[in-house]
Formats: structure tokens, C-alpha cells, sequence
């Protein structure tokens, strides 16, 4: 999977013609962690339900068009690589802006869980 297949996907909507925008996140491993540790890697687990019911609240908001959300999961993922990608199709900035901001924080919340991999120091 990759950014563009998602984009393709959402202009493929219905209600396309209603979007004046489309806002992406792609979210990839950092090589540090938030506390400044080397990190070789990581492994994302997901709450696939969970993840169904905020792409469904979050689609009910004003002006959203679509949300496709695609996160690799299940394989140890090397500094570098796509954690997830995140595309919120709208109507205007502020409500496509928003709802994608609100969409990851409750992703990265409630959702999905990782395990880091860190260099082993001798």
C-alpha cells in the first residue's frame, strides 16, 4: 500500500466532486525516540475494531468526505519505513485541518500500540 493508491481510492468517492481538499499524514519510524534513545525499529499492533468505529464517527463530521487510514502492522518495521498513512478528504481547510488532527490523536491513542527496538549498548 502506499500514499497514492489511498488518494486514488478517495477519488474514487461518490461525493468526491464535494472535496476541495485532501490532507495526508504519512507516519514513518524515526530513528530516536521521543526520549532521545537509538532506535532500530519498531512493531505496531492494531485494535482493528476500535479503528473501524473513529473512521465512522469521524466521517459524520461536517463537510468529510472520506477517511482511509492504512497502518503496517504485524512485521518489525526498520527506521525509515511507513508506520501509516492517514487521507481525509473535505470540503474546506478548517474541517478537513481538524478532523485529520483529531483522527491521528485518537489513532495514536486508542488504537494502535508499538514496540520499539532500540540499540543494544555494550
Amino acid at each position: 500500500m502506499d500514499i497514492g493508491t489511498l488518494i486514488d481510492q478517495i477519488k474514487q468517492h461518490p461525493d468526491y466532486h464535494k472535496a476541495g481538499m485532501i490532507l495526508c499524514h504519512n507516519g514513518v519510524v524515526r530513528a530516536t525516540s521521543r526520549e532521545g534513545d537509538e532506535v532500530t525499529g519498531l512493531e505496531i499492533v492494531v485494535d482493528h475494531k476500535r479503528l473501524s468505529q473513529i473512521i465512522s464517527e469521524q466521517k459524520k463530521r461536517p463537510g468529510i468526505v472520506d477517511i482511509l487510514i492504512h497502518i503496517n502492522e504485524g512485521k518489525p518495521l526498520s527506521v525509515g519505513e511507513d508506520v501509516m498513512f492517514l487521507v481525509v478528504a473535505g470540503d474546506i481547510r478548517e474541517n478537513v485541518l481538524e478532523t485529520l488532527t483529531d483522527t491521528l490523536n485518537l489513532v495514536k491513542a486508542e488504537v494502535t500500540s508499538k514496540k520499539q527496538y532500540f540499540v543494544e549498548r555494550p
